[in-house]
């Protein structure tokens, strides 16, 4: 297949995962960059940004529209992310390729296992401000160094600490990938010479209609299939980077 070929089909998967499940889009992004397209892991998460910001965003819309979003809850959590986002933004370009990936993958295992994690729908009393904030900062941490929109980590809290029904959640989350991504492209404005465009507007405009599509089968299975669905993808993904760090 030819990388335009490449670049749409990636850009679709990444796309149903955000709109489906809230995240997952960055964790899949990246490692398409690099192995499907060629790019180094510093210019694939740094385009991973552009295309997360881009897809989360468009979904962000479809979710606030049908009223799935906590908007207090999840201001709190973008900004406490912002500081995080910008700082680990301007440090990804210092780090070896090894350590990128390495990371990545850790974070690729990490996504998976709380994919298959049941979700407990039991709710706080109140709402934990100090909890939120800590995870928020976390988030954009994770999203600034290795462009991924950390989704995996705030569905399941927004879920389990703070109480929020599963689509509630997702759409909350989206609003603080959104932020986040924003903020660490922001910090990374002027290193990403060597993106490919011809590739990038591809993948994101892929990515954009496979979110839509994502928030429809999200309606149509239940949670607990697509997140195992997805699970299973990103451990092979996480071990076959793995592989290629210590190889």
């Amino acid at each position: 297949m030819t990388p335009l070929v490449l670049a749409l089909a990636a850009g679709a998967v990444v796309g149903l995962s955000l709109g489906a499940l809230g995240g997952g889009g960055g964790v899949l992004a990246v490692p398409a960059l690099v192995y499907l397209l060629g790019f180094t892991p510093a210019a694939a998460t740094t385009a991973a940004l552009v295309i997360v910001a881009v897809t989360a965003a468009t979904a962000l819309y479809a979710h606030a529209r049908d009223g799935d979003l906590a908007w207090r809850t999840g201001a709190l959590f973008a900004s406490a992310g912002v500081a995080p986002a910008f700082l680990a933004g301007a440090a990804a370009e210092r780090l070896p390729a090894a350590v990128l990936t390495g990371a990545f993958a850790a974070v690729a295992t990490l996504a998976a296992l709380r994919m298959l994690r049941p979700s407990t729908a039991a709710a706080p009393a109140r709402i934990r401000p100090g909890g939120v904030a800590a995870a928020g900062a976390g988030l954009g941490a994770v999203t600034g160094l290795l462009g991924v929109g950390g989704g995996f980590l705030a569905v399941p809290a927004l879920v389990n600490a703070v109480g929020l029904r599963m689509r509630q959640a997702v759409g909350t989350s989206l609003l603080v990938i959104t932020v986040n991504s924003l903020v660490a492209l922001t910090a990374r404005t002027g290193t990403g010479g060597d993106l490919r465009w011809e590739l990038v507007a591809p993948f994101a405009g892929a990515a954009t209609l496979g979110a839509w599509d994502g928030k429809r089968l999200a309606a149509r299975l239940s949670g607990a299939r697509l997140r195992k669905i997805f699970a299973v993808l990103l451990l092979a993904v996480a071990a076959f980077m793995f592989a290629d760090v210590i190889v």
